[in-house]
């Protein structure tokens, strides 16, 4: 009975330092003039790592956008396509239409909707930053009315959002100017997503899709835009189909090397594969403030692109990257002997498989391969 109760007391506590923390929070806002409530996921092991900071989701309508966006969020990083993140719901039950008004002069906010847009920068993320390890990389999501709101940020000359996840828009009048203009205009890398359903209202597809006609002509290298319209579900279902696709756009540089950008990129770059991986990974560090281990998935993809373009000379650079990320194995030492091997220093080439004896396997990389290929060279070279 006592091994009993110790095994699932085990299981608890691995639950509780493994699984996504859900908190709620009651803020005191001056600038409402009441309490608002929050819901927060934390990420998985947040307990963990007191020195990781996260990106930071603020989603908008969080009484019932909440869930959806947390548990696409946690799904996706646990699978590593994106980085892990806070997520913070704000919940606008009974308060929605006040929280969203603006001005019938210039579609922008008035009253309580200037109070609530000051709430969310002035009070939400600095009370966010204070109290978690928030990075700054800040994601804004909102559907319908919500979503039109969060672009109000947008039109600021510096965005307190990186990324905006607008899903079928209730857009203000002349919203359908300002974001184009504004989006033409900004200096710094800005993600937008917008999406909607055939099944929205007649205004929502006819604005959102004029929206998308603008934007869509915009050549401005800091802007990454996407658009989804989905045929069937209704406008309240539309989230459930939205988020994950906007998740893996704006995470995308994130991801693995994919089958696709392998075939359609990476084997008809004009640059060096190893930049290309290189430039992969400094985006990472820049954007999300993360510094990625290199994945052994991408080690193999920029490997085979050199075998497949027979472009040889760059193996020497990518090994002195897989020695450095891989230290105790041999892939970096792969590298270098068929760099040797294949640019007329088969000695070279031979006695670095050779010292690759000590290190660790990985990847079908054998210790056994290795003296195979140094036994090749020496046979046909008589060494």
């Amino acid at each position: 009975m006592k091994k009993t109760l110790v095994f699932f007391l085990f299981l608890f506590l691995i639950f509780n330092l493994t699984a996504a923390q859900v908190k709620y929070e009651t803020i005191q806002s001056s600038k409402l003039g009441e309490e608002r409530q929050i819901k927060i996921q934390l990420p998985r092991g947040y307990s963990t790592n007191e020195d990781k900071t996260y990106p930071v989701f603020i989603v908008l309508d969080g009484d019932y956008m909440f869930e959806a966006v947390a548990g696409n969020v946690d799904y996706y990083s646990y699978w590593e396509d994106m980085p892990q993140s806070i997520v913070v719901g704000v919940n606008q039950i009974d308060k929605r239409f006040d929280d969203c008004m603006y001005s019938e002069q210039n579609s922008l906010p008035i009253e309580t909707g200037a109070a609530f847009f000051e709430f969310i920068g002035m009070e939400l993320m600095p009370f966010i930053e204070k109290t978690y390890r928030a990075g700054n990389f800040r994601v804004a999501v909102g559907h319908g009315e919500t979503a039109n709101f969060i672009n109000y940020y947008l039109l600021k000359p510096q965005p307190l959002f990186q990324a905006y996840i607008s899903i079928s828009p209730e857009l203000a009048p002349n919203m359908i100017d300002y974001l184009p203009e504004a989006m033409g205009k900004i200096q710094s890398k800005i993600f937008y997503y917008l999406a909607n359903t055939n099944n929205d209202a007649k205004s929502i597809k006819q604005m959102t899709g004029a929206l998308n006609t603008d934007v869509s002509a915009i050549e401005n290298e800091n802007l990454e835009y996407s658009f989804d319209s989905f045929e069937g579900p209704s406008h309240y279902s539309v989230p459930t189909h939205a988020i994950p696709s906007a998740i893996e756009g704006i995470f995308q540089v994130f991801q693995p090397i994919s089958k696709k950008e392998y075939k359609d990129v990476i084997l008809e770059l004009e640059i060096s594969p190893v930049l290309y991986l290189q430039e992969k990974y400094q985006a990472i560090s820049d954007l999300f403030g993360i510094d990625k281990k290199i994945l052994l998935n991408d080690f193999k993809a920029i490997s085979a692109a050199i075998e497949k373009n027979e472009l040889y000379e760059y193996y020497e650079e990518l090994g002195k990257m897989a020695r450095k990320t891989f230290p105790e194995t041999l892939l970096g030492t792969y590298y270098i002997a068929r760099f040797y091997e294949e640019t007329g220093e088969p000695k070279k080439a031979m006695r670095t498989y050779q010292s690759a004896y000590t290190l660790e396997e990985i990847a079908g990389l054998t210790k056994d391969l290795m003296l195979e290929k140094a036994d090749l060279i020496k046979e046909d070279f008589g060494y």
